[in-house]
């Protein structure tokens, strides 16, 4: 057996899956990122730094991750979906209020990439996005030889463990298990989602299939001060309200 699966599951107030974000804007998926799960291991791990060999073990290896929304009964005695809460924005001074006659607190002051002042100053307002009450499964491929190491880790980790920021905090366990085949991993996120009233609202597969194909670039080839992505080519499949 070469590969196996590991399930986590993602349940917080708040989580952040940044992709494509920029310096004054913070924005966040509807899903968890490979880079952001990737990221999530290595704090587990306490794997700092640029983590090039981990990385290119994983980068081929494949991750789906289901959403789970909630349902409430009606006054027919019908199960409906609950619709998802609005993203959260929050927002952030960088750069204010530090001397920058003090040599140490003028670093923490935003410049331009020559080193130079920030035009209109170096205080700057950044603005943060939040999915709000998601729960998500992360079904991940994994090297077999890896496998125990990496659930010890997620149960017992080295560094703090957050959902894209650290204001992010999960309020569950998140190693759920590990399977010899992504079906299986499947059938228990799904057992774990009804016993907390959620029902399955769309998966994210690697690859082109059924539903909508987008590019994201979050496969991690480095991490550290310098990071490196590439591509990766995911389906999203939804659920039918129905179903």
């Amino acid at each position: 057996m070469s590969n196996v699966y590991l399930l986590l599951w993602l349940e917080a107030p708040l989580q952040s899956w940044g992709a494509d974000s920029r310096f004054g804007r913070r924005g966040t998926l509807e899903f968890p990122t490979k880079s952001g799960i990737l990221g999530l291991l290595c704090c587990a791990l306490g794997a700092g730094g640029e983590q090039r060999e981990l990385l290119e073990e994983m980068a081929p290896l494949t991750q789906s991750v289901i959403s789970f929304g909630r349902k409430r009964e009606n006054s027919r005695g019908e199960w409906q979906k609950v619709g998802r809460e609005p993203l959260l924005r929050d927002f952030q001074m960088v750069g204010s209020g530090y001397d920058e006659k003090n040599p140490w607190e003028t670093l923490l002051i935003p410049k331009k990439s020559d080193g130079t002042a920030a035009v209109n100053g170096g205080s700057k307002i950044t603005y943060r996005y939040y999915l709000q009450g998601e729960a998500f499964a992360a079904i991940l491929e994994v090297p077999a030889e890896k496998a125990a190491t990496f659930a010890n880790a997620l149960e017992n980790p080295y560094w703090d463990i957050y959902f894209g920021r650290k204001c992010c905090a999960p309020t569950d366990f998140i190693y759920r298990g590990c399977f010899e085949s992504a079906p299986s991993a499947l059938e228990k996120a799904l057992e774990i989602a009804d016993g907390k009233g959620r029902v399955e609202d769309f998966r994210v597969v690697d690859g082109e299939g059924a539903g909508e194909t987008i590019i994201l670039n979050d496969v991690p080839i480095q991490f550290g001060e310098n990071k490196v992505y590439r591509e990766r080519r995911v389906s999203i499949l939804t659920i039918d309200d129905d179903a």
